[in-house]
This record gives structure tokens, C-alpha cells and sequence, in this order.
């Protein structure tokens, strides 16, 4: 997706003054779900997902920044930051180009690491977007006082935007999703959508399999979405290497449960991963609020090894 104009990703700690260079899953995935209300699909789209035992027909991974061809993604944190020795402070990379996750970064004189923004990029290249602080007031219609306040945003650069994987298991919901994703693109994502934030053009849907080869099969593996641990998860996790988030927000007002989720990035040894829904409404809400922590994950790469790419 093309960004028409600013986005508010929110920041984790809900300072409006600050903001996330990722979209994450479960974000995207409560976006769907109103989009699917707004469309009709409610009570099938809860049912093939949130609420199917057998697991979620669709799943959402984190959306990351592009800029031109390089898609960004926070690489795996068993291969990274390399062991070789380097000019550049590998570690204050957060985003980070797939052809360097896969192939290494042979000569690192031909890259910089753009601070503001933590992603990696060519020398010389422009950043996939910047910070703003843009400032704003509250009117009281009654009174005529007004509350200024400033809110942080991204702001993309012209050959940039969002990108991320989607798993769809039943081809039936595929023109659904897209629906979704076309209606949100229009109405906005994350907030500040009465301003007119959030919107994009050019959604375009493909085939990932060129990107990342064969994920049928694996025993390790690189998340690019948050993830709720499901009982049936046989991971090893003294093997892991892995970030925790805590995921909070509101609802109608009230504040959601925390729970706290595994990060993008972060690569994890298991059979299989299949994470789950969980219901983060407060104490006798009318109804459950969904916190998707559905695994999307590819094979993770491995040192010296272009690994997951086919």
C-alpha cells in the first residue's frame, strides 16, 4: 500500500507524541474486522477466525516499511546483528532490508543506518519515511475553549509505503479480505482518520511465494507478526531468541486487558506455530474484544545461509 497521506501508528505506551514504524497484526486484524461489520461479514469473518477452534481461516502479519524495492522487515534476531565486524552500529538497525537478511551484507561501506528511522538503506538513499509532530486543538462548542495538543505521525516519502503478508487458508475469503483492505484504504488505518490520516492507494496483492521460496516446512522460525503463544505451541524456548511486547488500548472507552505478546523479529523452535485469539474486553463487557496473536512466520535464515528464500 501507497500511504496518501499521514499515519498514526500508535506507539505502545499511547504517548501522542510518539510513534511505531510498524503496523502490527493485531492492529491490522481489529481494522478487518470493523471493515468486515461495515460490509456485513461479521459473524462468518469472527467464526472463520476468532472463534474457530481449528484455527483462523485468515492471518495477518505486521505491516512493514518499503522504500522502492527494498522491503524492510525487523530481521531475525538468531542471525543479527552479524558476528562479522563492521564499521556500521549493526544493532541500532531495526529495520532492516530483506536481500541483507538473506544474503548478508557483503560490503558494508555500501550502507548506512538512517538513525531517525532505525532501517538500513544504501548510501545516499532516502529513508521510507520521517517522524512529524503535527499540532492540533479540541474546540468546545459550548464555551469556544480550545485544548491544543500535537500528535505524531508518518510521514512516507513518494516511492514508499506498507508492506506484509497475509495467509489465507480458504480461497473463499480472499475477495472478502480484499474488500476489507480496499474499504480501509479509502476510510483510513490507526488513527486521526477524521483528519483524513491513514489512507492509501495502489493495494496490490500477490504471491509472496518468490520472496520467501517454501514455508510449508520448518523447525525454526522468524515471526513477522505478534504472537500469542496457543496450548498446543510445542515451542522450545530456551532455544528462542525473542522480545516480549505488552499490547493495550481502549474500547468503547474502557480499557482493554494487557497481554503480552512475542515481537516481530523474534525466531522460535517449534513443530509448528499457530498462536491464537484472546478475548482482552474488561471485566462484564457486553461483548469480546479480540487481541489476534496468530503466528505468521517464514523459515528462519541462518548464518552464512540465504535461508527461507527458495
Amino acid at each position: 500500500m501507497r500511504p496518501t497521506g499521514p499515519w498514526r501508528t500508535g506507539e505502545n505506551s499511547g504517548d501522542r507524541g510518539r510513534v511505531d514504524a510498524i503496523y502490527h497484526s493485531d492492529a491490522l486484524y481489529s481494522a478487518v474486522t470493523h471493515a468486515m461489520q461495515s460490509l456485513g461479514h461479521l459473524d462468518e469473518w469472527l467464526d472463520a477466525t476468532a472463534r474457530n477452534a481449528a484455527g483462523p481461516a485468515v492471518r495477518f502479519g505486521s505491516l512493514f516499511p518499503f522504500a522502492g524495492p527494498l522491503r524492510m522487515a525487523p530481521p531475525p534476531r538468531n542471525v543479527w546483528p552479524p558476528a562479522a565486524p563492521s564499521r556500521l552500529f549493526l544493532e541500532g538497525a531495526t529495520l532492516v532490508p530483506l536481500e541483507v537478511i538473506f544474503d548478508g551484507l557483503d560490503d558494508d561501506s555500501r550502507w548506512m543506518i538512517d538513525g531517525p528511522t532505525g532501517c538500513l538503506l544504501p548510501l545516499g538513499a532516502a529513508p521510507p519515511f520521517a517522524v512529524a509532530v503535527r499540532g492540533a486543538a479540541a474546540v468546545d462548542r459550548l464555551t469556544g475553549q480550545t485544548v491544543p495538543h500535537r500528535t505524531a505521525c508518518l510521514e512516507f516519502a513518494p516511492d514508499a509505503g506498507w508492506w506484509g503478508l497475509v495467509e489465507i487458508d480458504n480461497p473463499s475469503w480472499e475477495p472478502r479480505v480484499r474488500g476489507a483492505l480496499r474499504l480501509l484504504a479509502d476510510s483510513g488505518f490507526g488513527g486521526e482518520r477524521s483528519l483524513g490520516w491513514g489512507r492509501a492507494t495502489d493495494l496490490d496483492l500477490s504471491d509472496a511465494g518468490l520472496l520467501f521460496g517454501d514455508t510449508s516446512t520448518a523447525d525454526s522460525w522468524w515471526l513477522l507478526s505478534l504472537y500469542s503463544p496457543h496450548d498446543l505451541d510445542r515451542v522450545d524456548w530456551p532455544s528462542g531468541r525473542f522480545t516480549t511486547i505488552d499490547r493495550g488500548g481502549w474500547v468503547e472507552n474502557s480499557k482493554k486487558k494487557h497481554v503480552r505478546m512475542i515481537g516481530e523479529g523474534s525466531v522460535l523452535s517449534a513443530p509448528v506455530l499457530r498462536g491464537r485469539a484472546v478475548d482482552v474486553a474488561p471485566e462484564g463487557f457486553r461483548h469480546p474484544a479480540w487481541r489476534a496473536g496468530y503466528a505468521v512466520a517464514v523459515p528462519a535464515p541462518t548464518a552464512g545461509n540465504s535461508g527461507a528464500r527458495a
